[in-house]
């Protein structure tokens, strides 16, 4: 590994956007796994963001959404779903919503995204992958599979590039964005030009092990779900996870690579790029 000067590790850390979700010739493809608490969320957040981003000029966003569960009456109240859409696929259920309310195309699986999705037309990687899933083996598998892919893809145009997770217990959660493989950083005077931002699978693995016998049997009521997870932690995380995506395009450097957050105290901390 590389020693920095003392006068490198002087400035400060950041990581400069890959140049390509700035200015794209087309859509910026994303793949949201997940479509529960938080990734009901972040779709509504996703499609408000694609909005503004053709409204500034950018060829906005093409999203395809991931999930293989069906909307249950436990889900109502504390997942974006009405009663009208219990039995369909929350995938499914969102997507239509979304396509109807933004006039957007986006599309919905109804399948899990692990080592046995083949991709649907084609897209079966995607520049952005957001992962909101509730168990650990889900997360490390996402991981892996986005480990593989980058030695595939090598420096590939198409190949994808970062991955943000979410998770969260009852009144607490973290979003960690991550590089897939390293983004070629240009050379500043100013700046300490990270390539490589870590996996959340590879930075808290430990952690993600421990925090793996928690209980996640389905709820059989919205009592039961809420006595679980706080009826807002997800819509929290999902905003503020929003709005570092928001701000990857809008401002092209990031100073802060996620978040931790704590509801019950209404405490953020910032997760640095160093």
């Amino acid at each position: 590994m590389k020693k920095l000067s003392k006068k490198a590790m002087a400035l400060t850390a950041v990581h400069i956007i890959e140049k390509t979700l700035l200015q794209p010739y087309n859509p910026v493809s994303v793949h949201l796994i997940g479509a529960g608490g938080t990734g009901s969320q972040m779709l509504t957040a996703l499609g408000r963001m694609n909005q503004a981003l053709i409204g500034l000029g950018h060829p906005g966003l093409m999203v395809r959404c991931f999930d293989d569960d069906k909307v249950e009456r436990a889900n109502l109240g504390r997942q974006l779903f009405t009663t009208a859409e219990l039995g369909l696929h929350k995938s499914v259920a969102l997507i239509n919503r979304i396509n109807r309310f933004f006039g957007t195309n986006w599309k919905a699986e109804t399948e899990k995204f692990d080592k046995n999705y083949s991709g649907g037309g084609g897209d079966q990687w995607a520049t952005i992958t957001i992962s909101c899933v509730d168990t650990v083996s889900a997360r490390f598998e996402i991981g892996e599979i986005l480990n593989t892919v980058s030695k595939q893809f090598g420096n590939s145009r198409n190949r994808p590039l970062y991955w943000m997770d979410f998770g969260n217990s009852k009144d607490s959660g973290q979003v960690v964005l991550a590089t897939i493989g390293k983004i070629s950083q240009p050379a500043s005077e100013k700046f300490r030009a990270v390539e490589t931002l870590p996996f959340v699978t590879e930075e808290f693995k430990d952690l993600l092990i421990a925090s793996e016998n928690s209980d996640h049997t389905p709820s059989c009521s919205l009592a039961e779900a809420l006595a679980k997870q706080d009826l807002f932690i997800n819509s929290a995380l999902a905003n503020l996870g929003a709005s570092l995506l928001w701000q990857m395009f809008r401002e092209g450097i990031l100073y802060n690579r996620g978040f931790f957050l704590n509801l019950k105290d209404f405490r953020t901390q910032p997760l640095k790029v160093a």
